[in-house]
């Protein structure tokens, strides 16, 4: 039924027929929805037409033979608009039981004429045959009825009007059959053309998955591990410059901070991988981001002896983990930048809950502010990722990241984020688990 073109000539209209696409079940299923649809217009074509051609029929034997027609021609079709589940895979299968509904046109034509309304319900057999076998399928069968139609033309040619009808159906028959099947080739290739699209959306998913994947590597590593090496290297150096004097005791705290800092690396590597190994089981864990601001408020404040205020919400502020992960890596980030660039001795942090679908983070100091170079892109160019990190994390939670500043006369962070709506609760899964 499906072939391949060879050769030079370019694909015009009646080109071969269009494989089907790998994932064939919606195209068949179109398929079935237009063979029904023919079946069903040839049941009301029978319907529409039987009292015509009884009242231009001669009573008696002719008559009572174009009702028998009719009514097994009514019969039929509606058996296979009921059965075609079972009788479409078949007559797919099998093209040589399309020799029955030739048998059915011969039939009908034979007891009504080629003049009659009824004759005109054979047009559906090459409209069916070009749905389910393509252009081989339909010309082998389009054939076979144009000879039965000549066939009984020959039985009443002298029949006025006979000529003229019979021409006239022969024409529908080949219009039907090549309308059948471009139909056929139209599905089939909308449906390659879907299969293609849905394949190249999930491999740009997949190529954003992975994107946004290493980006948020890049910001753990940032964050964590690649700060604490660097004060490892800089203790490091710090420890060569104390052996030039030798001065046992500056040594061994400067083998202490190395040792310290090395220490720190590698429970943040573990505490990242371990991050990475456990966020699936996270999915449904929930922080308090105004707890956990806190603490680190009082952590950054206990290290760098800065003075830390704190204007948090009275009642906890509960968040998914991942949310509330980014936000306080925000905060960490900040407050860092803070000790590194500002030499800052004031940190004020504001958090402001008070609506019920967003929420406002603030992080100002009193230090030098922000330089006039102070913009994501320009600084990632320089080495230096941080406050790139930060804003697309904003970004990530679907929230704003603002610089400006701030009331104490340094620079101030100011993040805006959705509060996330929690997903809705499904007890068929929580039977799963039950």
């Amino acid at each position: 039924m499906m072939s391949s073109r060879t050769g030079h000539l370019t694909p015009g209209y009646l080109e071969d027929d269009a494989p089907p696409p790998a994932s064939v079940r919606l195209q068949l299923s179109a398929l079935q929805a237009l063979c029904r649809q023919t079946v069903a217009v040839r049941l009301a074509m029978v319907v529409i037409g039987a009292p015509f051609a009884l009242a231009n029929t001669p009573s008696g034997a002719p008559r009572h033979a174009v009702l028998v027609a009719a009514v097994l021609g009514v019969m039929t079709s509606y058996a296979l608009l009921r059965d075609w589940e079972r009788v479409g895979p078949r007559l797919l299968a099998h093209p040589a039981l399309m020799a029955l509904d030739l048998l059915f046109v011969a039939t009908l034509l034979l007891t009504a004429s080629p003049a009659s309304p009824l004759a005109y319900a054979t047009v559906c057999t090459p409209l069916l045959s070009g749905l389910l076998y393509g252009w081989r399928g339909a010309g082998v069968l389009t054939g076979l009825q144009l000879a039965v139609v000549l066939a009984v033309f020959r039985a009443w040619e002298n029949r006025p009007g006979a000529g003229a009808s019979t021409v006239l159906i022969a024409g529908f028959c080949v219009a039907a059959g090549i309308i059948g099947v471009t139909l056929r080739n139209l599905t089939f290739r909308f449906g390659a053309a879907g299969e293609a699209l849905s394949e190249a959306n999930a491999r740009l998913a997949a190529a954003e998955a992975v994107e946004s994947e290493r980006a948020r590597l890049a910001r753990e590593m940032h964050d964590s591990v690649a700060k604490t090496l660097h004060g490892l290297a800089l203790a490091a150096e710090a420890l060569a410059a104390s052996a030039e004097h030798r001065d046992p005791a500056t040594l061994k705290r400067q083998a202490a901070l190395v040792a310290d800092a090395a220490r720190r690396a590698a429970t943040q590597s573990r505490d990242l991988l371990s991050d990475l190994r456990r966020r699936r089981d996270l999915t449904t864990a929930r922080l308090d981001l105004a707890g956990e601001v806190a603490r680190r408020a009082r952590e950054f404040a206990a290290r760098d002896g800065a003075e830390a205020e704190l204007s948090l919400p009275g009642t906890p502020l509960l968040l998914p983990y991942a949310t509330a992960h980014d936000v306080l890596s925000i905060v960490s980030e900040a407050l860092e930048n803070t000790h590194r660039h500002a030499r800052a001795t004031r940190v004020r942090i504001e958090l402001d809950a008070a609506g019920a679908e967003t929420f406002d983070l603030r992080i100002g100091d009193d230090g030098v502010g922000l330089p006039s170079t102070a913009v994501p892109g320009h600084l990632a160019e320089t080495g230096h990722f941080g406050l790139l990190g930060m804003t697309e994390r904003a970004a990530s939670l679907r929230g704003r990241l603002r610089l400006g500043r701030s009331p104490l006369g340094g620079a101030e962070i100011h993040l805006h984020v959705p509060v996330p709506v929690p997903a809705p609760h499904r007890p068929q899964e929580e039977a799963a688990h039950a």
